[in-house]
């Protein structure tokens, strides 16, 4: 009897031990002075903070095992991190002027999950059709998410008789560009929306005039409208695969209405493109 006590003394004395190893980290402290590093056990392919102040760096061409964390006083928001093999990874960081550890070691188990609702082996023995819909399911998935957020990449803005169209964000994922787009109505009549294309100029230096211009058929579209009411206010996502522009190339987002001229051409320069967030 006193060895069957010892035993079970022993395993729980080991799940306890390996409890508090895999112990989920639930907050992340960083400030402007010093760069609190995250090490992970497979390369980083994404790296999303929720709010400008937070700012969390990796290399997007090379994929490394580490991250580098920045923050700026104000309120607390979120880092969500996926490595190469679809893991994700969340915390809440939060500013804080004195910090008391600057490097983390995260082990795989302290993911919150996998992106991926299928194994690798058994995409495979699936259909074409259910393939291409589980794509869908991680676009409407990241295009919700980034609807969400307010970070924003820069003031790409044009105006025409109470019609707001912006750029929003640029975001890069997964060799895929997501254009973050705002549509606002603050006139007194609703806007019915015949297209709204994303092309690529060429420029000619001499008369800095457009030598030609491509539209780029997307590859996916999420909350486009057909009509937008009177002062409301709507955000959609144009998914295209990843490109970059040289200088004398511009992107052009277009908005043209239906039965109507309130139509918009908004030029985004190659700065943005190549820099996506």
């Amino acid at each position: 009897m006193r060895t069957i006590i010892i035993i079970l003394l022993s395993v729980l004395a080991i799940n306890k031990s390996t409890a508090q190893k895999s112990e989920v980290l639930d907050t992340i402290y960083a400030n402007d002075q010093m760069n609190v590093a995250l090490f992970f056990h497979d390369p980083i392919r994404q790296g999303i903070t929720g709010a400008d102040n937070f700012v969390f760096t990796y290399n997007r061409e090379k994929q490394q095992f580490f991250g580098l964390l920045q923050a700026k006083p104000g309120k607390e928001s979120n880092l969500l991190v996926i490595n190469q093999d679809g893991f994700i990874f969340s915390y809440i960081v939060r500013y804080r002027k004195q910090l008391s550890k600057l490097n983390y070691f995260i082990p795989q188990v302290s993911s919150i999950g996998n992106e991926k609702p299928l194994y690798a082996d058994s995409l495979k023995a699936k259909e074409p059709e259910m393939i291409l819909e589980n794509k869908s399911g991680h676009y409407r998935r990241f295009c919700s998410y980034l609807l969400d957020r307010k970070q924003q990449i820069g003031r790409i803005k044009k105006r025409n008789e109470g019609i707001v169209l912006s750029v929003l964000n640029i975001v890069y994922d997964k060799e895929e560009l997501y254009f973050v787009i705002q549509i606002e109505n603050k006139s007194s009549l609703a806007y019915d929306l015949n297209f709204l294309n994303l092309s690529i100029k060429t420029l000619q230096k001499a008369k800095r005039k457009s030598l030609q211009k491509l539209v780029q058929d997307p590859l996916f579209k999420y909350n486009v409208p057909t009509r937008i009411k009177e002062n409301e206010t709507v955000k959609l996502v144009y998914i295209l695969p990843k490109f970059s522009l040289s200088n004398d190339r511009r992107a052009i987002v277009e908005l043209n209405e239906a039965n109507g001229e309130r139509n918009l051409k908004l030029n985004i320069s190659h700065k943005f493109i190549n820099n996506p967030n």
